[in-house]
């Protein structure tokens, strides 16, 4: 699994095409120069419409898309994290932690910029691929690509501020600021992206080894089932995640603790995870593991397990001791974790052991997936779709089937949970998302669009305020690059 997982950053020219139609170009085998201009002539060959394709890929996995800021926005603002670290390291995540942002924060800028630069790369694809001459198939798919990871981007801004700019053509320096849509409108154009990938895109089976990575027809289903979920669209939720059940890509074979370690990567139990290697020269992978690592030991130690979320677990099961890393623990590895380590616990999901592949960088160039949509959560998602539905039986069905791949051989634990109410299913579905997809970057989210929020966090201590917390503040340089055309969300 390693070597055919990590091919396809190792074939790609990760290009990093700004939206000034500037960029910098480099392909890991021929190590071209960094700061080399991206010309016209990119776009006009299957070369470059596939190198440019491979540059939104290549965002998905720095610093202000799917690092510090993402793990603030998505796992700090919940009941299963905390901020970590030392009290007074990277201050400004407090806010996350406690909800006292401010739209001056910095981590809210980055996440609003990280977002929005891979947006620019995929329209710069969408736009100005449909000119080149080359093979049709190929072109429709790279769209596709684009147009998928185009949608997963404009679904983290609508899920974090509601309304944003939508974006949809290639942007220079003397375009007017483009003012906030409203929520409707980008789920509506998140919508049309994903109906178009699910359209052109192939499965996950049918890509080459040096492929495998990539947007596909079963990732693209999944992010529209998981749109709709958010909307209440659950006849939706459900046609879709049947499709997917059914498709015969995907299963929970894959023991659990398996999954986040490097043996896991692009498993069957993967839709789409953010792809990163460990390249001889370096330069393949991302913070996302040395930020999370343990402090004073590996990495940064930001993104704690909460106590709360120590507790969630039922008796014995064992995704507690796969998703959470305790004081003085032996890990898998071999490595025991010091005693005095400045955490009680750290995301054992990020971990990197001694026996994987490792950059001549170190941590901070991780060879480390991101895993970001997997086939448990559609299972989850199916389960309460037919609930919302009356279909009680299925709902049980696919909520006993994450658990019994949870408990694995040891029949004595997660027992097989029984039909009582519609209400009473809905908090047990709720409860198995939280712990089979804990530090996974859903529950704030969950928590949201559950209408819940608030009651959850303030029994915390969380200083959430309903009609206010629920998104984050427009980032204040964004307003005052706008010139005022953007305007702020309630509260801030």
């Amino acid at each position: 699994m390693i070597s055919i997982s990590k091919q396809f950053l190792k074939i790609a020219l990760l290009s990093s095409l700004m939206l000034t139609g500037q960029g910098c170009s480099e392909e890991f085998l021929e190590k071209r120069p960094q700061g080399e201009l991206v010309t016209d002539d990119f776009f006009n060959s299957q070369e470059g419409a596939v190198q440019a394709t491979n540059a939104i890929y290549w965002q998905l996995r720095q610093w202000p898309t799917h690092v510090f800021a993402f793990l603030a926005v998505s796992s700090m603002t919940s009941d299963d994290a905390e901020k970590g670290s030392e009290p007074g390291d990277a201050s400004f995540l407090s806010e996350f932690d406690q909800f006292t942002l401010t739209p001056t924060n910095g981590g809210v800028n980055d996440f609003w910029t990280g977002q929005y630069l891979g947006i620019a790369k995929a329209n710069q694809v969408i736009e100005r691929v449909p000119a080149i001459a080359m093979d049709e198939t190929l072109k429709a798919r790279l769209i596709g690509e684009a147009k998928m990871i185009r949608a997963y981007l404009y679904f983290n801004l609508v899920r974090t501020f509601g309304g944003v700019p939508l974006i949809t053509q290639l942007q220079d320096d003397n375009a007017p600021a483009v003012p906030r849509a409203t929520s409707a409108e980008i789920y509506t154009q998140i919508e049309k992206d994903l109906n178009d990938a699910i359209a052109v895109l192939p499965e996950k089976s049918a890509y080459a080894a040096t492929d495998l990575g990539r947007a596909t027809k079963g990732a693209a289903k999944g992010w529209l089932a998981k749109v709709s979920m958010y909307q209440g669209k659950w006849s939706e939720v459900l046609r879709l995640t049947n499709e997917i059940m059914q498709s015969g890509q995907y299963d929970l074979k894959t023991p659990y603790e398996v999954i986040f370690t490097e043996a896991g990567e692009n498993s069957s139990e993967s839709l789409f995870e953010v792809q990163a290697a460990a390249l001889p020269q370096g330069g393949g992978g991302s913070q996302y593991a040395e930020v999370q690592s343990v402090r004073g030991q590996f990495g940064w130690g930001f993104n704690v397990p909460s106590e709360d979320l120590v507790k969630a677990y039922e008796p014995g099961d064992p995704r507690k001791d796969a998703t959470i890393i305790e004081r003085g623990e032996t890990m898998p590895d071999g490595v025991v974790i010091i005693s005095n380590a400045v955490n009680p616990y750290y995301n054992q999901k990020a971990y990197v052991a001694q026996n994987e592949t490792r950059s001549p960088n170190g941590l901070g160039d991780s060879n480390k997936n991101i895993r970001l949509l997997r086939y448990a959560d559609i299972i989850l998602m199916n389960a309460e779709a037919a609930n919302e539905l009356n279909q009680s039986q299925q709902a049980v069905t696919s909520l006993n089937a994450v658990r019994a791949r949870a408990r694995g051989s040891n029949t004595g634990i997660l027992p097989n949970v029984t039909f009582t109410s519609k209400e009473q299913l809905k908090a047990a579905i709720w409860k198995e998302r939280r712990v089979e997809l804990a530090m996974e970057h859903d529950r704030f989210w969950d928590l949201v669009r559950q209408g819940r929020a608030g009651t959850v966090l303030r029994a915390l201590g969380k200083k959430f305020v309903n009609g206010k917390s629920e998104l984050m503040p427009i980032p204040q340089p964004q307003i005052d690059a706008s010139g005022g055309v953007l305007t702020q969300n309630p509260g801030y």
